[in-house]
């Protein structure tokens, strides 16, 4: 039976809300946090620098990966240095690319070479694995994150990549690889099976832990339940001919 007390992959918690980033800053289980400007808009963040110090006095201790948003290559250093400073348990989000599709693995080389922790994101390919893997410092610890999640929602299994990933890091040991947009809690044992060593699990999925190692019988028998009991809340009826039920040519067919 499936337990969380057998993983080996590091669950990171990926959202934006601070009172849910609070709460789950508490649970053991929850060994890193990330965010990215997307989930940030949803959670009505407005100042971006404000909410990063939020989030780092609640999560002095373990890492916390906060993004850049420029689309030059030199704003994206300036954003990415300053975001550093910001504290030493700070990975900075560098896309692969620029919105106009240029490479980022240059200066991804050169904010490694600095000593900057890169978390490097929005990876679909194992091409870009490589290209990423091979410009990354020694010296310098990384996260590469690949979208596993948006890979299989092109209807690709991601686990196959994803185990190729694992092997193509080992080149660098200080690197670390993030499954990444996870769609349900099964993912979290798949990047467990395959190796990886980071997977990040958005707060409602995460709400979904206590369900590890349930009865499925028990689940069966609940989820009936469910059914009937939201069925009765409702009122519904369905109107019946007495007639047609107890006659007996419908009991013949």
């Amino acid at each position: 039976m499936r337990s969380t007390e057998s993983l080996t992959v590091k669950i990171f918690a990926d959202g934006a809300d601070l009172e849910g980033i609070r709460s789950l800053s508490q649970n053991p289980l929850i060994k890193g946090f990330t965010t990215n400007p997307t989930l940030m808009r949803k959670a009505g963040i407005e100042d971006y620098e404000s909410f990063a110090h939020q989030v780092l006095s609640i999560i002095p201790d373990r890492p916390v990966s906060f993004e850049v948003f420029a689309d030059d290559f030199d704003s994206m250093a300036e954003q990415a240095l300053q975001i550093a400073s910001w504290g030493s348990n700070v990975n900075v989000k560098i896309p692969i690319t620029n919105t106009k599709g240029e490479s980022s693995v240059p200066l991804i080389g050169r904010l490694s070479a600095e000593g900057v922790q890169v978390n490097v994101t929005a990876i679909f390919t194992l091409e870009q694995v490589w290209n990423v893997v091979e410009i990354l410092s020694p010296e310098t610890p990384a996260i590469v994150s690949v979208f596993a999640g948006r890979v299989a929602d092109t209807g690709v299994d991601p686990v196959p990549m994803m185990r190729e990933a694992v092997q193509i890091l080992k080149a660098k040991p200080k690197a670390e690889l993030i499954w990444a947009s996870p769609r349900e809690l099964l993912n979290v044992f798949q990047a467990d099976d395959v190796g990886c060593h980071i997977i990040t699990v958005t707060h409602d999925v995460l709400a979904k832990l206590g369900l590890v190692g349930k009865d499925l019988k028990s689940y069966s028998l609940e989820t009936v339940e469910m059914f009937y009991r939201d069925a009765k809340a409702a009122g519904y009826t369905i109107r019946t001919d007495k007639a047609v039920l107890n006659d007996p040519a419908t009991d013949a067919a």
